[in-house]
């Protein structure tokens, strides 16, 4: 296979191509589990067209593999910069252990978190929208951490109520 020049759209249609015919995929299964079209996939594949982030998240989910290498394969993310980056996202995606809202939540306080600390502010066009999504997530952390007070099944595990008089002690019961 040619080398990586992570500009260029024929390397990402050369891969494509190369991926969806290891996966035993016609272009038409593979637009139509994508939900994309057969000819714009197609124009993918000859490199006429650059697809968006969510494109070739969507191909790389019906292709079963990391969009991340899709996105470093289109110019979305350097290869050299973003490598930590993609490992560490890559590793928390593929965690059988969590769910994909938990999935969601976790990337989106990393990316919250290396925000804060000058890491991807400038390399990320959409760093702002990262963080807002991030606020989001630790906001629906905090709802679910209430729902866990209130009996929730499917919420984040996190420390219960505290009562009123400075004590951790558990719930007073009055006279009633």
């Amino acid at each position: 296979m040619a080398s990586l020049n992570v500009g260029n759209l024929g390397n990402l249609g050369e891969y494509l191509r190369e991926q969806r015919r290891n996966a035993q995929l016609s272009l038409r299964q593979l637009a139509d589990a994508a939900g994309v079209s057969n000819p714009y996939l197609s124009q993918i594949e000859r490199g006429l067209r650059k697809p968006s982030a969510e494109v070739l998240q969507q191909v790389a989910k019906a292709l079963r593999i990391s969009a991340e290498t899709l996105y470093v394969r289109a110019g979305i993310l350097d290869a050299e910069r973003d490598r930590d980056d993609v490992e560490t996202r890559a590793v928390l995606l593929a965690d059988p252990s969590l769910n994909e809202r938990q999935k969601q939540v976790l990337l989106q306080i990393y990316e919250s978190f290396r925000k804060e600390n000058g890491f991807g502010a400038d390399a990320d066009a959409d760093a702002d929208a990262a963080d807002d999504a991030a606020d989001d997530g630790e906001a629906r952390a905090q709802d679910a951490t209430a729902g866990d007070a209130a009996g929730g099944a499917d919420s984040i595990p996190g420390p219960g109520p505290r009562t009123t008089g400075g004590s951790d002690a558990g719930p007073r019961r009055t006279a009633g």
